[in-house]
Parts: structure tokens; C-alpha cells; sequence
């Protein structure tokens, strides 16, 4: 069968990608990550340049585009809204056509999602959304890669958000449904994912099996669960609203307690930064079922995946997949 061809389309929303494009992606990384590992040059993007956009802070995001920019032979430009004139009143479409005749694809971390829309609309080459305030599509991708690496599949396991209905809860609920995997929110009353988003992943999973809810009880979530999920209770641009927060998010909480809900063989994923002793306590993050680490890692070889499918060949054949162990649920 012949693989997708993805070369110069955009990154924006998973639900954009079909559900075999999403697992050639997962192959690419699985592909690269092996690679990596045995020292073998993959220098796909050789002559190939990255703009990066950031007009929020990142560890995880920038690094990892970065360095895989370089793995992959290509160069990254790293650009604050204060090193572009967007600073001085330039609009988002003026300079996705600048940059368009400079570069082969650009990367921005944003508060605006229309912002990143804009972007691509005006742009003449691939749009890669970092993150908004309403999507984190790049590290889900990374997400789903370390479900299918640690529990052998995607299709078929509940995973359970216990926290914010925020960006990640999203892009979380709209790649479930696309690859059968069931996803459960629990948030707060008032601390829901946005209506529209969960109407839409619902529409998806119908299609492909996978059960989206949104419920209060974070016991409830964890039942049975095959992956718990986390994130911060306050996100950049809330510092003003933590301390109601904290009150808000105090039952909403990975501890031992919650993990002993989940089935024997779940994992716990923490999309980072932590705050320790919040929405997740040290017992859990560095225990034998965390995966946080993997999955931090994972963003490297999946980040490199999209550059590679949008900017390289699409439809170059990854190889043969490493095996995975065998596991029985």
C-alpha cells in the first residue's frame, strides 16, 4: 500500500489527518527514534530551514524542533514577536508571505489560534502549530507514539485527563477519536473543554469506536484506565486566576490513591512542566508506571516526524517497525 503523501501540507489539528496519515506519522518517528538510537545519519531536510515563531516560552516544543531540525541536516531559526516586525504592527499576513520566500516551513507557539490560521492561510509553505490557547496537536502526536510503544496499541484502551479542559485536553480528545482511543475528562464544574470540541471529537470517534466524555469525578475517570493523563491546574496567561484555581483542582489529583483505579498495566503521561505535589505528587511521577519521561523524549522523534512528512518526502517508506514486546491485557 502505498504510504501517504503529506509533503507541504500544514500541522494545525489532528483532526485534520486521517487515521492511516496519523499512524504513518507514528511509524516515521518510530523510524527516526530507532535511528537515533543506533547512531545512523538521517539527514532528510539537508539545505531545508525552519521558522520558529514563539510568542510564548517553551522548553519541550523549541528544543525539540530544534535539535531535530538539525538531526535531520536542516536549520532552525528561532524569532520572538520582538526579533519580527509583527512587534511594530506587521500583520500575520504579511509576514507568512516574507517569510514564505525565505524559508520551507514555519513553526509558532501562540495564544491565538486564529493567529495560526492566518498564518497558514497567507503562507506558501507548511504550518506547524506549536501550540494555542485551544489545540496542542504536536504533543499529542508524541502522546499517542508513547501509548503505542509502552501498551503495544492505540485502538481500543480508555485513557482518562484527570484536570483543566484546556489546549492539550483538547488536541487529546480529537487524536482519540481518530485512532479508537476512548478518552475520558475529568475536570471541575466550570473547568470544561470547550463545547464545540467535544461535539466534533464525538463525531470522530463514532467513526473509529472511541468513547468521548466529559465528567466531574476523577475516581470515576481512572476506573480502569489504561492511561492517566495530567496537566497543569494553571496555564501561561492564568497566573492571575492560580490560587482559585488550586481550591478549583485540590480532588483532581494523580496520586497512588487514583492510579491503583486504573488497570494493572496503565501508564501515567504529564505533558510538562510539573508542579510536583498539584495535579500530580512525586510518588507518581517517578514510579515505575510513569512514562513522563518517555513520553518528553517521544516529542523529539514525532516532532521530527512532521518535518520530515511536511518538508522532506511524505511518503518515504519508514522501514520496518521495531517490535514491540508482547503484552496481554
Amino acid at each position: 500500500m502505498a504510504k501517504p503523501d503529506l509533503k507541504g501540507r500544514d500541522f494545525i489539528s489532528l483532526k485534520d489527518f486521517t487515521p492511516e496519515e496519523i499512524s504513518h506519522l507514528l511509524d516515521l518517528a518510530a523510524d527516526l527514534k530507532e535511528k537515533r538510537r543506533k547512531g545512523e545519519p538521517h539527514r532528510y531536510l539537508e539545505g531545508k530551514t525552519l521558522a520558529m515563531i514563539f510568542t510564548k516560552r517553551s522548553t519541550r516544543t523549541r528544543v525539540s524542533f530544534e535539535v531535530g531540525m538539525y538531526h535531520l541536516g536542516g536549520y532552525a531559526l528561532f524569532l520572538t514577536k520582538e526579533d519580527l516586525q509583527l512587534g511594530r504592527g506587521e500583520t500575520i499576513g504579511d509576514t507568512a508571505r516574507v517569510l514564505s520566500r525565505y524559508v520551507d516551513g514555519i513553526l509558532i507557539r501562540t495564544y491565538s489560534h486564529q493567529e495560526v490560521l492566518e498564518l497558514a492561510h497567507y503562507a506558501s509553505v507548511p504550518v506547524i502549530n506549536g501550540l494555542t490557547d485551544l489545540l496542542h496537536p504536536t504533543q499529542v502526536l508524541s502522546d499517542l507514539l508513547t501509548i503505542r510503544e509502552r501498551l503495544g496499541r492505540i485502538k481500543g484502551l480508555r485513557l482518562a485527563y484527570i484536570g483543566d479542559g484546556n489546549n492539550v485536553a483538547h488536541s487529546l480528545m480529537l487524536g482519540g477519536a481518530k485512532m479508537g482511543l476512548s478518552v475520558t475528562v475529568a475536570c471541575p464544574p466550570g473547568y470544561e473543554p470547550l463545547p464545540s470540541v467535544v461535539e466534533e471529537a464525538q463525531a470522530l470517534g463514532a467513526q473509529t469506536g472511541a468513547l468521548i466524555q466529559v465528567i466531574h469525578n476523577p475516581r470515576e475517570a481512572a476506573q480502569d484506565a489504561d492511561v492517566l493523563y495530567t496537566d497543569v491546574w494553571t496555564s501561561m496567561g492564568q497566573e492571575e486566576e492560580a490560587e482559585a484555581r488550586r481550591q478549583a483542582f485540590r480532588d483532581y489529583r494523580i496520586d497512588g490513591e487514583l492510579l491503583s483505579l486504573a488497570r494493572p498495566w496503565a501508564i501515567v503521561l504529564h505533558c510538562l512542566p510539573a508542579h510536583r505535589g498539584e495535579e500530580i505528587t512525586d510518588e507518581v511521577m517517578d514510579g515505575p508506571r510513569s512514562a513522563v519521561f518517555d513520553q518528553a523524549e517521544n516529542r523529539l522523534h514525532a516532532h521530527k516526524a512532521i518535518l520530515w512528512a511536511l518538508m522532506g518526502d511524505g511518503r518515504t517508506d519508514p522501514g520496518q517497525r521495531p517490535i514491540l514486546p508482547a503484552f496481554s491485557f
